[in-house]
């Protein structure tokens, strides 16, 4: 650890008591005798709250320039976290985390882009999808780690400041992500029309406007109600899915015979669309990195924020996987292609059921998917913002619904946009790329987080390969991407 110069920084030592009320004690330090008595007070304090006596005990030198240099293993300070302002309510327990970010993945993909991956892959539409979950994989176990180590919100934010010490990175990629966030939203908001029109048939804009305004409101109304209402739509989407594996099961059961059709040859041509269609696949597995985003309104999230994530995708995997064996077997590639309402056309051809009940499934996996990205952008924007990184009327919180209001009305206002002016298609390969690379920064962070202070003695930590894979992986298939893209 590299000292600042002395000449012109505070240290502040903090000690909760009991949890009952904080002695705060600034010390100027302006001479090595002062350096020496701020060394001397860190160690008895620390050797103080490994004994028990305290709870805990949190340092800071905070420069009385704008720069913030920060104790390693504890995060800068946050404006706007004194005792007087209204905080974010931690309401959110690890079953609803779990179906917070399990909702998020399942709405924002297979419902809507299982046709536009076997555009792409053909009859190999399971294998983009599960080459898109090991690219996945790397980075939720990277994720599982920094969420136990800094449970905050701005979660991508904060781990590149801590992996770096740079603000502008952390800026960049915090906008990065609640982009990729409301692209992500106005994506699922456009294909919720084409299952709506199974109902009635009326404007596209009229019926994307309404649902993004309707779900804004939700989001206002406070934390508890957004999840609340996104833990019972996630049931609703698992019942979705798990219908159209029970109504495929046949087929799921002549797999075994089927292995040699549904195995890829070794042939450059068959692999590149499944690259391509793995690109696409990738946008069906984001969601649980906007877990991170509520880490101040979860309980106990040193926790429940690694498990949460994990289960979410290991879940959702099995289920993608499933689903898109039934789909590529149920209907010829032509139809399934170019279908606006996919699993609606798999489970007629399947069994005699009304679509109408597995697009109104449908249209509420694509809300669910919409409603937690909202309530993601919008904790993001609150906690930059809250960290001086964004403008501070984004980080007020409103007194009685103790929502971040400011910040969910923007996030509304952008996905609106968005979601009036760009195609499905587009808003999925916008999406994948901001996040592929979010998650390539990520993975650089904790890889330089491990070099400097090696693993963490405490919560979840992964062998160093493993973010070392999620950085190589995330960068090859924005690489391969491209070249295929600028080939074509």
């Amino acid at each position: 650890m590299s000292w600042p110069n002395s000449n012109n920084f505070s240290v502040i030592v903090v000690l909760p008591a009991s949890g009952c009320e904080m002695i705060a004690k600034v010390l100027r330090c302006r001479t090595w005798l002062m350096n020496l008595l701020f060394v001397t007070t860190m160690f008895l304090a620390e050797s103080v709250r490994k004994a028990r006596i305290i709870q805990s005990a949190t340092f800071y030198m905070v420069w009385t320039k704008p720069r913030v240099f920060s104790v390693p293993g504890t995060v800068a300070p946050i404006r706007h976290q004194s005792n007087q302002m209204t905080r974010l309510k931690r309401a959110i327990s690890m079953p609803m985390l779990l179906f917070f970010g399990l909702g998020n993945i399942l709405g924002a993909g297979i419902y809507v882009l299982i046709g536009k991956v076997a555009a792409e892959s053909a009859i190999y539409a399971p294998v983009a999808f599960l080459c898109a979950s090991l690219v996945a994989g790397f980075s939720a176990f990277t994720y599982a780690e920094l969420s136990s180590r800094y449970p905050h919100s701005a979660g991508e934010a904060v781990y590149i400041q801590q992996g770096f010490g740079q603000t502008w990175i952390s800026r960049i990629v915090g906008l990065l992500i609640a982009l990729a966030g409301m692209v992500s939203a106005a994506t699922v908001s456009r294909g919720f029309h084409g299952y709506f029109s199974v109902f009635l048939s009326l404007d596209a804009a009229l019926v994307i406007s309404g649902i993004v305004l309707l779900l804004g409101g939700l989001t206002v109304w406070g934390v508890r109600q957004s999840v609340g209402a996104a833990a019972l739509l996630t049931v609703a989407e698992i019942i979705g899915l798990a219908v159209v594996i029970w109504a495929g099961r046949d087929l799921l059961a002549s797999v075994p015979m089927r292995m040699p059709e549904l195995l890829p040859p070794a042939n450059l041509s068959v692999w590149t669309g499944i690259g391509l269609g793995a690109f696409i696949a990738f946008f069906a597995f984001i969601g649980f990195e906007d877990m991170v985003n509520v880490a101040e309104e979860v309980k106990n999230p040193a926790r429940n924020l690694p498990l949460a994530i994990l289960l979410a995708l290991i879940i959702a995997t099995v289920m993608y996987a499933l689903v898109s064996i039934v789909a590529v077997l149920a209907l010829p590639l032509a139809q399934l292609s170019t279908s606006t309402a996919p699993l609606t056309d798999v489970l007629a051809q399947l069994a005699n059921y009304d679509a109408r009940y597995i697009s109104a499934i449908s249209m509420l996996a694509i809300v669910n998917g919409a409603l937690i990205q909202m309530v993601m952008a919008s904790r993001l924007l609150y906690g930059m913002a809250c960290k001086g990184w964004l403008p501070d009327a984004l980080s007020r919180v409103n007194a009685k619904t103790r929502t971040p209001v400011n910040a969910t009305l923007l996030v509304v206002a952008i996905i609106l946009a968005l979601a009036l002016w760009l195609p499905v298609q587009t808003l999925a390969i916008a999406t994948s790329y901001i996040v592929l690379i979010v998650f390539s920064m990520v993975n650089a962070a904790l890889l330089a987080l491990r070099l400097r202070e090696g693993r963490a003695t405490e919560g979840w930590s992964v062998p160093i390969w493993v973010p070392l894979f999620g950085l190589l992986s995330s960068a090859a298939l924005i690489v391969f991407e491209l070249v295929q893209r600028w080939a074509a």
